[in-house]
């Protein structure tokens, strides 16, 4: 059973319908129970981080998503609270990541535009079990104002005004800032190389 996280976020009918595109079915879910018997959890999410922050304190979920065992991938915001703090509403995440997530700051490039919308490469920087050779250099698709430092758990970036982490990855924990769900024949490729984990 594949379980996307449901919380106060969008963007959860898209993931949904990707799914359904490769012939998997998911339930979409804010029950502990349900998430912890998953055999795959997505934590998806467009939204602004304290908000959503807080709506995942409120239902207890950042502490069930934080101890899950199963393989987990975050998606833009989802990826973001899994940081371990965030600047848009100087909100603290779940720690998964030990990076912090910063507002793009564009006066170095007033002609790069915030937020960051539309297709850009990624580019794997260590082993990346999402980013091999099928993907690596590819276009995907970004939505966000935000992002995530590179750290430790970078395995792959994209390069808009800075380098940024595009892929985290610690233990059971992935993540992307992109959008695989709406990044074509990549972000299929994505999701199957995750599913198959």
């Amino acid at each position: 059973m594949i379980a996307i996280v449901k919380y106060n976020a969008g963007n959860v009918f898209s993931v949904t319908c990707a799914l359904q595109r490769l012939g998997v079915d998911a339930v979409v879910t804010d029950d502990p129970d349900t998430l912890r018997a998953a055999d795959k959890v997505i934590f998806p999410g467009v939204g602004e981080a304290a908000a959503a922050m807080g709506y995942l304190r409120d239902k207890g979920l950042d502490k069930v998503i934080a101890g899950l065992k199963q393989p987990v991938l975050g998606i833009c915001i989802g990826m973001q609270l899994l940081c371990r703090h965030s600047e848009e509403g100087d909100v603290d995440g779940m720690g998964i990541f030990d990076t912090v997530v910063k507002r793009f700051d564009n006066s170095s490039c007033p002609q790069c535009k915030v937020p960051h919308m539309g297709w850009n490469t990624v580019e794997a920087v260590s082993d990346c079990r999402l980013v091999d050779d099928g993907v690596n250099g590819r276009h995907v698709y970004y939505v966000h104002s935000y992002y995530a430092e590179p750290c430790c758990h970078t395995e792959a970036v994209t390069h808009y005004i800075v380098p940024f982490s595009a892929v985290l990855h610690r233990d059971n924990f992935y993540a992307t800032q992109f959008h695989p769900e709406k990044s074509g024949d990549v972000g299929e490729l994505i999701l199957r190389k995750f599913l198959e984990l």
